[in-house]
């Protein structure tokens, strides 16, 4: 079976001119071009593949092994932008095994003074089932060379073979094998999407079992909430062209990773759980985001319980484009941003 390629970052972009004027809104059932974004980004969302809910839910794996082959596939088509991105960024990489967890450590050739002694843990996206392996650092790269910052990315184990405890408890043995290396006040954490849920997740374990807590937290589009509930699931359904839709694969993925969880189990879906005492949070989405209530969600949390959060919203972005679309101006100001709002918490 044929997957529609959903959730997924593609490979080469086209930035060839394109003229808005002419642009027909409902043209193949297209949205509209969001015409006050940069030409960069105008440019790659005309070039990225456009499906329908309905083409999205009828290529959803129906079985594990379905899942499996699905998720093979995917792995192997990132592993080509991987390679890109590794010869045009400064960065060494060095496999390795923190606390029984596959880690690969990334240095940036040029490392920020104020960051020095600092680590951050860099927690991939992929709905909780895909980009193990390889792509798993395809953020941790450009944190790594943008912020100028040592990244370790953690390898994290996924459903189907490995749901819900097994992605949390890698991710808490990488934290605090960090913790032990770098020592307290010196680690930063982030992720997004499925990353980004696991980020909140991660901290919130923290809080309880009183371990200390990173010097700040990035969540970009953070998939916090794993129910259908927030609005935006609703309003930008078939807007985000990249998600698309709840319906089929995330539901699908959502209920693989949970496995005999409820969906709104706190340590499944962050946002029903506590947000007392959380570090400065740095939160990022899109206009068009599918995800956009949920980082909002998120952030009205945080700053309900007294915590501290900037939350930047770009003007016509789907899901995580600054990442997927990460030679644009958006992208850019995204890890700037990042990069002044951590210097702001040493």
């Amino acid at each position: 079976m044929k997957y529609i390629h959903m959730l997924m970052y593609v490979l080469t972009f086209s930035f060839a001119p394109i003229t808005l004027a002419t642009t027909d809104p409902m043209h193949d059932n297209k949205p509209p071009l969001p015409q006050a974004a940069s030409e960069a980004l105008i440019n790659s969302i005309s070039a990225f593949s456009h499906f329908t809910k309905e083409e999205v839910k009828a290529s959803t794996p129906g079985t594990n092994e379905a899942w499996r082959n699905y998720v093979h596939a995917r792995n192997s088509e990132q592993k080509k932008k991987i390679k890109k991105m590794k010869k045009a960024l400064n960065v060494d990489i060095e496999l390795m095994n923190l606390n029984d967890v596959v880690v690969r450590k990334l240095t940036p050739k040029v490392i920020t003074p104020e960051f020095k002694d600092k680590v951050y843990l860099d927690i991939h996206g992929g709905a909780f089932v895909l980009f193990g392996g390889l792509p798993s650092i395809e953020e941790g790269l450009l944190v790594a060379e943008r912020l100028g910052i040592v990244v370790y990315s953690v390898d994290y184990r996924m459903p189907p073979t490995f749901p819900f405890p097994a992605a949390l408890n890698d991710v808490v043995a990488v934290y605090n094998a960090l913790l032990d290396q770098a020592g307290e006040g010196n680690i930063f954490v982030g992720g997004t999407s499925a990353g980004g849920g696991l980020v909140l997740s991660l901290v919130q374990s923290l809080i309880k079992s009183e371990t200390p807590l990173p010097n700040a937290v990035y969540a970009g589009t953070p998939w916090a909430d794993l129910t259908k509930t927030s609005d935006s699931l609703y309003t930008n359904e078939g807007i985000d062209n990249v998600l698309v839709t709840y319906d089929g694969q995330l539901e699908a993925a959502a209920k693989l990773y949970a496995g005999k969880k409820a969906l709104t189990d706190p340590a499944i879906s962050p946002l029903y759980g506590s947000f007392g005492h959380f570090p400065p949070t740095f939160l990022v989405t899109g206009t068009r985001d599918l995800f956009l209530s949920d980082t909002v969600r998120v952030n009205r949390a945080i700053r309900d319980s007294k915590g501290v959060t900037q939350l930047e919203v770009f003007e016509g972005l789907s899901h995580a484009e600054y990442l997927i679309f990460y030679k644009t101006p958006e992208s850019e100001t995204t890890y700037h941003l990042m990069k002044s709002f951590f210097l702001s918490y040493l």
